[in-house]
């Protein structure tokens, strides 16, 4: 097995490390059905404890890519194995870069217009091995779903990427898994803005001492309250900590 699961605080993370993601994004391409990749941040941790919808869409997803640095001091925390963390906008380039090289192929889901126009372009300049099969504005009246969902499942694409203006985000693809005869999902808010650079990226010093957040605070202040959740997955892992020496 090229990928580990472990189980921490009661979610699942993969650890997968970067030289078995080629193989494990193939074997996922080679069975049918719909397939959903996650980005799994500490905020969404958090919230995959709850039941419901969500929830299940990461219990059930079949690569949870662990992107926060909380999560990895969560596991060392536990003495439970380490998972690999990885940089987002990283971990799509190396995965558009796998499906180029084997000649796969893309649909774009999300953002504006103007932006999934610049996205399309730069992504097929950077990546041109690899065929874009169609492209879907997010913000989109709910009366052009089912029109969607039949372009994807006739195109077929090996990886349908989803950004920005998707309000289901990483659920999108879950609810609707059958629907499709194949394809991966996979879900990352500033995928297609990056691409268009009307943001930038966060620089990978930042990305490697876990400071990300206090970019994301300067673009939307009300994530200075993000600290009451993480005040409380501290209080979680010291209660596990405490419970699982007891034992």
């Amino acid at each position: 097995m090229s990928v580990e699961r472990i189980n921490l605080i009661g979610v699942p993370v993969d650890i997968c490390s970067p030289e078995n993601l080629e193989n494990e994004i193939l074997e996922l391409l080679a069975h049918p059905g719909t397939k959903q990749i996650v980005l799994l941040s500490i905020w969404d941790l958090l919230k995959a404890r709850h039941k419901g919808e969500f929830s299940e869409c990461i219990k059930n997803a079949n690569l949870i890519i662990p992107i926060s640095k909380s999560i990895i001091k969560g596991a060392r925390f536990l003495k439970l194995p380490v998972p690999e963390r990885y940089n987002p906008f990283d971990v799509v380039i190396q995965i558009l870069s796998i499906l180029e090289s084997h000649y796969k192929t893309l649909y774009m889901m999300g953002s504006n217009k103007k932006i999934l126009r610049k996205a399309e372009s730069n992504v097929a300049s950077t990546f041109p091995g690899l065929r874009i099969v169609g492209r879907c504005v997010g913000y989109y009246n709910k009366n052009l779903e089912d029109d969607i969902v039949q372009a994807i499942f006739k195109a077929q694409p090996s990886l349908v990427l989803v950004s920005d203006g998707i309000k289901e985000k990483n659920n999108w693809g879950w609810k609707r898994r059958n629907r499709f005869s194949s394809s991966i999902f996979l879900y990352y808010k500033d995928a297609f803005a990056i691409f268009a650079k009307k943001i930038k990226r966060v620089n990978q010093n930042v990305f490697e001492r876990g400071h990300e957040i206090f970019f994301e605070i300067l673009r939307n202040p009300l994530k200075t309250f993000l600290i009451f959740p993480y005040m409380w997955y501290i209080i979680i892992l010291l209660y596990k900590k405490i419970t699982k020496s007891g034992k």
